[in-house]
């Protein structure tokens, strides 16, 4: 402390570079405080601090902080009380940044983040602090009113004094969240909705629950279950088999709320927030179209073959893949990266994709069509891939024939369909032709080239970077990973622009395929912290399934790959 404090009055009026001094650790009463990188002038990315607590101090035993199913909810409820408390400090003081302490954002999730990270050793922090400058004039006085009395007070009333009964209620959420969501793996389900939860979200833009009288959703009797929890006891809810599931209904009657909540239950989110129960297994991936993007060297023969142009399919590359060509693409991917559902919403899809109907087969037969629908590959992806599908439809009844069982949403009430959709389609049959080539196989694995991954970007080194949850920039190369709807945080972008890093530098060896490569991240998240996996000392990267180090992986329009 001593030493801060003689630091900080010796460069007080010096030049901006004179914070470097800063660079160190420093023991205070409670706590240690590491200054791991100033920035390198006040309008700069602001410095990055460690805050280390032993963990005997925080008296925390009484909550179980570190029993694996809930110690993630406890980190993120200790983050949520020291915004809190940052939200009552002083702000800015003098040019740019100045004087503003800032912490990573917090959605509705309870995530892993690098902001946050809690061991039998101790509790570690890491924020962002704005230096105070005038002009680029250190301000030494006011950064040493940071240091010496914000800094102690965010640590007493943000971390050492949070309240108890919250950081309990952040670890019972998320423990329960686990314990269902092993419980549907197990049961043979692919998600699960509890009764009572509040589906519909604020607007596009705002993830909170909406609180303007939403319909609490109730699981019709054809679906319900109960999973008795450690904390919640027993909940009765609405469990998604495996095989082939529609969501119907008109526009604005809940279907595709209903999906995003199946979307995003591989997630634990917050207490409150009207999802706490409702969990989905971890190989769900949201599949859509995407026009424009790139595909590299994959067989997506079995949807798309026979081009007039003759090109091959089996090792399809593209710079530019159409609406179908990406969907097919974005299956055979997630498939060979291991998916075990696929979430798909009609209004994303591309319409001939998912399905032709008889009157379409008439007029452009089979032979001069490359495409095989969707809709004829569903019932194999799951007989005999093990990929269960969940589709929310609402134009196209010829679904119906491929269906295991049918939900609609009816002015937000889940109904059970199924007897009745079997009727209509006695009563009208669609009469359309099955589409099948070949039958389906499993994709082979493809193992990306060492020398497609180059971070460097020219002659100024390696880099990467992000913006929100749209792309990464890699080197001299943009990808897109605007797609990926379950990639819901800035700060997932950022871990996997550090994970693409780790892959170029070490992991890819010309040998291993791609899902070889998320194995070897999953392997170490099981025993080690997000940190360990992530650029050292940031504090704003947030845990994510390493699947989407596939998908952005895959997005990378200089990669190349060798089949199995």
């Amino acid at each position: 402390m001593d030493s801060l404090r003689k630091t900080l009055r010796r460069i007080d009026g010096r030049g901006y570079r004179a914070y470097r001094d800063l660079q160190g650790t420093f023991t205070f009463t409670d706590y240690s405080l590491s200054v791991l990188h100033v920035q390198g002038d006040p309008f700069a990315a602001p410095s990055r601090v460690e805050v280390r607590i032993p963990f005997d101090w925080l008296d925390l035993n009484s909550i179980d902080p570190l029993h694996p199913d809930r110690r993630v909810g406890v980190e993120d409820a200790l983050l949520r009380a020291l915004a809190g408390a940052l939200d009552q400090t002083g702000g800015r003081r003098g040019s740019g940044r100045s004087g503003q302490w800032s912490l990573v954002r917090l959605g509705q999730e309870m995530l892993p983040r690098t902001a946050c990270e809690l061991s039998a050793e101790a509790l570690t922090v890491r924020l962002n602090c704005g230096l105070p400058a005038s002009g680029r004039t250190v301000l030494g006085r006011q950064a040493e009113a940071m240091f010496f009395e914000e800094l102690p007070w965010l640590v007493t009333e943000g971390l050492l004094d949070s309240d108890l009964e919250t950081l309990r209620r952040h670890a019972d959420a998320h423990q329960d969240q686990e314990v269902l969501r092993r419980a549907v793996a197990e049961r043979g389900w692919v998600a699960f909705v509890a009764d009572a939860s509040c589906l519909p979200r604020r607007s596009g833009v705002d993830d909170r629950p909406f609180d303007r009288g939403a319909v609490p959703f109730l699981a019709p009797a054809e679906l319900a279950q109960t999973v008795a929890l450690p904390n919640a006891g027993p909940i009765r809810g609405a469990a998604f088999d495996r095989g082939v599931t529609l969501i119907c209904g008109g526009g604005y009657h809940g279907k595709s709320t209903l999906l995003r909540t199946v979307e995003r239950g591989i997630y634990n989110h917050v207490p409150g927030d009207g999802r706490e129960l409702c969990a989905t297994v971890e190989g769900a991936v949201h599949v859509r179209a995407e026009d424009g993007r790139a595909v590299r060297g994959v067989d997506i023969s079995a949807f798309i073959s026979a081009l007039p142009d003759g090109r091959d399919t089996t090792r399809f590359t593209t710079d530019n893949a159409s609406g179908s060509t990406s969907q097919a693409a974005n299956i055979v991917e997630a498939v060979e990266l291991g998916a075990t559902a696929l979430l798909i919403d009609e209004d994303t899809s591309a319409t001939n994709f998912m399905v032709r109907d008889r009157r379409m087969q008439e007029l452009v037969q089979t032979a001069d069509e490359p495409i095989t629908p969707f809709i004829d590959r569903a019932r194999e992806l799951h007989d005999r891939l093990g990929v269960s599908s969940i589709l929310a439809v609402g134009g196209s009844g010829d679904t119906f024939d491929v269906a295991d069982r049918v939900i609609v949403m009816r002015r937000y009430v889940a109904e059970v369909a199924t007897d009745r959709v079997r009727a209509i389609c006695d009563a009208f049959p669609s009469n359309r032709l099955t589409e099948h080539r070949a039958p389906l196989q499993p994709p082979d694995p493809r193992r990306p080239r060492p020398d497609s991954l180059d971070a460097r970007a020219g002659n100024r080194g390696e880099r990467v970077r992000t913006h929100r949850t749209d792309v990464i920039t890699f080197g001299e190369h943009e990808i897109d990973i605007s797609a990926l709807a379950q990639c819901v945080d800035p700060g997932q972008a950022r871990t996997l622009g550090d994970w693409l890093l780790w892959c170029s530098r070490q992991l890819v060896d010309g040998e291993r395929p791609m899902a070889e490569l998320c194995a070897l991240i999953a392997l170490k998240l099981r025993t080690q912290p997000l940190s360990s996996t992530c650029a050292a000392g940031f504090g704003d990267r947030v845990g994510c399934r390493p699947i989407e180090l596939g998908f952005a992986l895959n997005r990378l329009r200089s990669l190349e790959v060798d089949p199995r």
